[in-house]
Parts: C-alpha cells; sequence; structure tokens
C-alpha cells in the first residue's frame, strides 16, 4: 500500500519565449545602414531598393534614408499575380 497520494502532472511550464517578429520601423522613419526594418517568418514584405533580405527573412537597411512601403501587383511562375508588400528606403 501507497504511503503517499499519486501525483499529477502541471498544466504549466511549457510555453516558448516569444520571438519579437513584426515591424520595427514604420514608414517615413530615417533608417540608417543595418537598421533592421521588419522581423518575419517567411516573405510577408519583399524587399525593395535599398533593402535587403537575411536567412530569416528579416529585411533590412543597406543604405541611409527614409522608408517607404508600397505594395503590387507581382506575377508568381505559375502565371498567377499576387499583391505584395514592398519595403524600400528612398
Amino acid at each position: 500500500m501507497a504511503h503517499t497520494k499519486a501525483k499529477g502532472t502541471t498544466k504549466l511550464g511549457r510555453d516558448s519565449e516569444s520571438k519579437r517578429l513584426g515591424i520595427k520601423l514604420s514608414e517615413s522613419q530615417q533608417a540608417i545602414p543595418g537598421n533592421i526594418i521588419i522581423r518575419q517568418r517567411g516573405s510577408h514584405y519583399m524587399p525593395g531598393p535599398g533593402t535587403r533580405i537575411g536567412k530569416d527573412d528579416t529585411i533590412y537597411a543597406v543604405k541611409g534614408g527614409k522608408i517607404k512601403f508600397v505594395t503590387r501587383k507581382m506575377k508568381k511562375y505559375d502565371g498567377n499575380s499576387k499583391i505584395s508588400k514592398i519595403v524600400s528606403i528612398i
């Protein structure tokens, strides 16, 4: 016969840390080279002139200037069109 009561498991303690994704600099803000503009998973935003995309899909500035967000229709490889959000520096 057991002398201690059976213990259950807890439902707490398995939440992961947030990754702090999102837009870091908004439109018409000043950016310097190396500034992170957007942290994202997947390519929701595409880089335009003055910006580049990192291996984790982070968009960052390669030259100084003001940030501009533009939406454009772009053709995909299968012929369909898609509305893309483009981040550039002017």
